[in-house]
Order: structure tokens, then C-alpha cells, then sequence
């Protein structure tokens, strides 16, 4: 087995480094240039659009921009922003951060085209709606295999791999908590920890869509805040290192040093690949999400989703990396999944590592209802059987129990595996579909500077076909006749 990790470890270096890595970076830079930065440019826009009420329709139960974002916060942000920059650190030493910083930047623009196509080539499914990249292939492009293709992916990779990931971070906080204060973790712990978790996600997932948006807006803002609170207490106690941890971050990012030590390339590699796992921009998860809200144009909910990138990166996984790196870690391949709790545990006392694991609880749970939601509209993409759907609920609650007694460190790196996997496809499939993102964006900016709050119908887009909802005013009160 070690030596099968090894081998998957070393194909995914070079798959990321030389495939994955230049093609997200040059078509987040295409794209950043042809929206004319629209991450950026728009950013008062995506305070707005979160806040707005759900744009409902007669017969159909609105979802909220904000519980849609919940629903994809729920997954990105978890423990890819506690041991995954960790990891990350320890991997790529300090200059990681910075990487995961740009990244974060630039890779704010694929979050705005895949959410607004998400958006555009939804479709009804009851009183719901459903979409993603699995149907924007099939309707945007017209090719079912490719969403054919892309939804097993996904399923694979974020409701079984990534699913048996928090599942054993769950198990694995629970039981460092467990050996600080009884000096030894309890057999039984891993085994009930498990069970439990069937039991309390089983209750959310079979109650459908909206209690597990319910469930991600109430404990998402709440995990946010108390992660927040705990990484600027360490900063405050620590400002005089503040300084030259970020001197560090940069000098490891770009030093002469590293270069003639081939280290940026590995703070790089490391640096996005642990950031696209923490704000998923690009792979073409958060869309899934997107694509639930009720928003009266496209553009708002990627707008929403893009702010989504920021708040995970620029926020969440930067008060990671100064608790870290405040307290002049040991780097190396062993040290990231305890990197953290170490690091909180000599600047704030052994009370911090039983917040931290509370704090752990809420983020891994959380994914593991955001994880689920991602199979369940790509499930309801490759059939409409509801028996299919029941069975891929058992199967994700009984690789969640397995994920809690389990070992994790193949899970990790598969996990790297069919992410690649999930992006190249993605971003096969929003790059020739830009351009239709860009006609939306320009849409929603001309109403903007007529002092419109900005409506979208299907015929605003002469020329494109697949658009199942969007019907203009008459045509949907005929239909809901």
C-alpha cells in the first residue's frame, strides 16, 4: 500500500505541475482579461447579490443567493482550509501561501463563468431547481457524454473520497481531544463517532434540498466566525512576528534561493492545488450550488459564488497560515496534518486544541452535507429513479462510517487524483462557453448603468439554445397556467 501511495503521490506532482496547473492559470487569465476583471470589478455587486430575497416563480420553493452560498460553503469550507494549507506549508514550505493568495485572485473569474452558466442551463426538477457543469455540457454544448462523464467523476470524487476525508477528520479531532485528556484515544471512539455521523447526516440529507440549505446557513457563519475569532486571537498575541511572516511568505515565494533550490516550483504546485481544494474555483463543485438559487439574473449568483472564493481563501485559509506560521513549524512531508493544532496549542495552552477540534466538527460536517449535495444533483443528472437516489444516499452514509475508522492518507492523495480529473473536464467545458458568460455579464452591466436592478430572460439571448428556465414574463404565466 505504501508503495502504491507513492506511486499516485508522484503521478499527481507531474499531472498538476505540467497539466492541470498551466491550464487553469491560462484560462483564468483569459478570462480575467475578456470580463475586464470582473472579480474584482464587480465586487460591490456580490455584497449586494447576497443579500437579495430569492426571486420565486408560482409552484417552485425559492432558494436564497445566500443559502445557495451556504450550500457550497458548506464543502469548500472545511478541513482543506485547516490541514489542507498545513499540508500545503509543510509540502511547499511558506511561499505556498502566497501562490494560494494569487491563485485565489486570479481563479475568482472561472468561479464567475462556471456559477453563471450553472445559472443559465438550470432546470426544474418539482419545486426545485438543479444544474451544474454536468448540464451545461449537455445543454450548453450538446454533449451528454461529456456531463455523462463529469457527473460519475464528481460523485466519485466528492461524495465517496471526499466524503471518507472529513468523515476521518471528524474521528481524528474527536480522538487527539480524547488522548490530550485521558492520555490514550478509546477503542470504541472511532467506531461510535461513525455512527453517529450516519445517524445525524442521515436525518438532514433524507429531509431534502432545503434542510440541508437550512442546516448550511445556520452552521456555516457560525464555524466562520469562531475559526475567525480563535486564528485573530493568536495574531494579536503574536503582532510582533506578523511582520516577518509575511516577508517570509513572499521571500519563500519568489527568493533567488528558492529558485536555485527548485522550491518555488513546489510552493506553487502546492500552493494551488491545496487552494483549489479549499475554494474548489474552476473544478466545477460550486456550481451545483449555484445553480439552486432563485435570483432574477445569472450573473448575481456568480457573483455571489466568486465572493465564495475570497471569503475561503483570502479569509479562512490566511488566519491558517499565520497560527502556523507564528510558530516556526517543523516542515516535511509528516508534519501538516498536525501542523495546526500544534501551532494553536503553543501560542494559546492545550484549551485551544479542543476548540479547534469543535471548530473541526462544524467544517467537516458541514462538507460532508455539501459533499452530498454535489452527488445528489449529478445523480438526478444520470437518472430520475428515485431508487437510485435512495441507494446513493446509503452508499454515502456507509463510506462516511467507513471514512471515520478508516485510514486517510491514500483517500488524501487520491483525492488530488480525481480532482485533476474533475477540472481538466471542467475546464474543457467552460472555456468555449465563456463567451455566452460574457454576453450575460455585459447584459446585467448595460441594466446596471440604467439604474436597473437586473432581470434576465432567455430571449435577452438571441442565438442560444438549451436554456430550459429563464422564460420570458408571458410565456411563464402560460406555462404556469
Amino acid at each position: 500500500m505504501e508503495s502504491f501511495n507513492g506511486a499516485l503521490a508522484a503521478f499527481n506532482n507531474g499531472l498538476w505541475l505540467y497539466l492541470v496547473i498551466p491550464v487553469l492559470a491560462a484560462l483564468c487569465l483569459w478570462f480575467t482579461v475578456r470580463s475586464g476583471v470582473v472579480q474584482l470589478r464587480l465586487l460591490p455587486d456580490m455584497f449586494r447579490s447576497i443579500v437579495e430575497k430569492p426571486d420565486g416563480t408560482p409552484g417552485h420553493r425559492p432558494v436564497s443567493p445566500f443559502k445557495a452560498f451556504a450550500i457550497s460553503a458548506a464543502a469548500r469550507i472545511g478541513t482543506g482550509n485547516i490541514v489542507g494549507v498545513a499540508t500545503a506549508i509543510a509540502l511547499g514550505g511558506p511561499g505556498a501561501v502566497f501562490w494560494m493568495w494569487v491563485m485565489g485572485l486570479v481563479v475568482g473569474s472561472a468561479s464567475f463563468v462556471e456559477s453563471t452558466l450553472a445559472q443559465l442551463y438550470k432546470v426544474r426538477d418539482g419545486k426545485i431547481f438543479r444544474g451544474g457543469p454536468a448540464y451545461y455540457m449537455e445543454r450548453g454544448l450538446g454533449k451528454r457524454w461529456m456531463g455523462l462523464l463529469f457527473a460519475v467523476v464528481i460523485i466519485v470524487t466528492f461524495s465517496f473520497v471526499f466524503n471518507s476525508v472529513q468523515a476521518n477528520t471528524i474521528s481524528g479531532a474527536l480522538g487527539t481531544s480524547a488522548e490530550q485528556l485521558f492520555g490514550a484515544t478509546p477503542s470504541w471512539l472511532a467506531p461510535v463517532t461513525g455512527a453517529a455521523l450516519v445517524v445525524l447526516v442521515g436525518v438532514i440529507i433524507f429531509g431534502g434540498l432545503h434542510r440541508i440549505a437550512s442546516t448550511a446557513q445556520m452552521l456555516v457563519p457560525l464555524m466562520v466566525v469562531l475559526y475567525m475569532l480563535l486564528g485573530l486571537l493568536v495574531i494579536a498575541l503574536n503582532l510582533d512576528k506578523v511582520p516577518d511572516v509575511l516577508g517570509t511568505i513572499v521571500g519563500s515565494a519568489v527568493g533567488v534561493r528558492e529558485f536555485a533550490a527548485a522550491g518555488v516550483g513546489t510552493a506553487i504546485s502546492q500552493g494551488v492545488r491545496r487552494g483549489m481544494f479549499s475554494n474548489e474555483a474552476g473544478l466545477g463543485s460550486a456550481p451545483n450550488a449555484a445553480a439552486t438559487a432563485s435570483v432574477s439574473h445569472p450573473v448575481k449568483q456568480g457573483l455571489v459564488q466568486t465572493l465564495g472564493v475570497y471569503i475561503d481563501t483570502l479569509l479562512v485559509c490566511s488566519v491558517t497560515a499565520f497560527i502556523v506560521l507564528v510558530s516556526a513549524p517543523t516542515y516535511g512531508e509528516n508534519a501538516g496534518p498536525t501542523m495546526t493544532q500544534e501551532a494553536l496549542q503553543s501560542s494559546l495552552g492545550t484549551w485551544s486544541l479542543h476548540v479547534l477540534t469543535a471548530i473541526l466538527l462544524l467544517l467537516a460536517f458541514t462538507s460532508v452535507l455539501g459533499n452530498y449535495y454535489y452527488g445528489e444533483a449529478n445523480i438526478a443528472f444520470l437518472t430520475r429513479r428515485p431508487e437510485a437516489l435512495t441507494a446513493f444516499r446509503v452508499v454515502f452514509l456507509v463510506i462516511a462510517f467507513l471514512g471515520s475508522i478508516g485510514s486517510v492518507q491514500v483517500v488524501w492523495t487520491l483525492a488530488d487524483t480525481t480532482m485533476a480529473v474533475m477540472a481538466l473536464v471542467n475546464l474543457a467545458a467552460i472555456a468555449p462557453l465563456s463567451g455566452v458568460a460574457f454576453r450575460l455579464m455585459r447584459d446585467y452591466t448595460a441594466q446596471r448603468k440604467q439604474g436597473l436592478d437586473p432581470r434576465f430572460t432567455r430571449d435577452r439571448l438571441p442565438g442560444v439554445t438549451g436554456i430550459a428556465c429563464w422564460e420570458p414574463e408571458r410565456e411563464r404565466e402560460r406555462v404556469n397556467a
